[in-house]
């Protein structure tokens, strides 16, 4: 099953959030999942058509999610999905 890991600062809008495993074999999946278990996590990853958000990023194991329009990347079941989220400013 893969382990999900979040980046810290988003703590600071779900701050429940702490490294879990998911069943999910798809990003896709994946996503569906954790809206499941914190309400709203959804909304900020992915766009309402369902990509990824320009200030998200997912990487599965080492390598960063190729399809960002449909979240299709299979998951391997002893991976690990990093959760970030891209921050700018000065």
């Amino acid at each position: 099953m893969p382990r999900v890991v979040y980046t810290p600062h988003l703590r600071r809008f779900f701050p429940e959030l702490e490294e879990e495993s998911v069943p999910a074999t798809t990003a896709r999946e994946l996503v569906a999942e954790l809206d499941l278990r914190h309400p709203g996590i959804a909304a900020y990853l992915v766009e309402d058509d369902g990509s990824l958000r320009k200030h998200v990023n997912l990487f599965i194991d080492e390598d960063p999610l190729r399809d960002r329009a449909t979240l299709s990347d299979a998951l391997p079941g002893d991976c690990v999905v990093h959760v970030i989220q891209a921050l700018s400013g000065g």
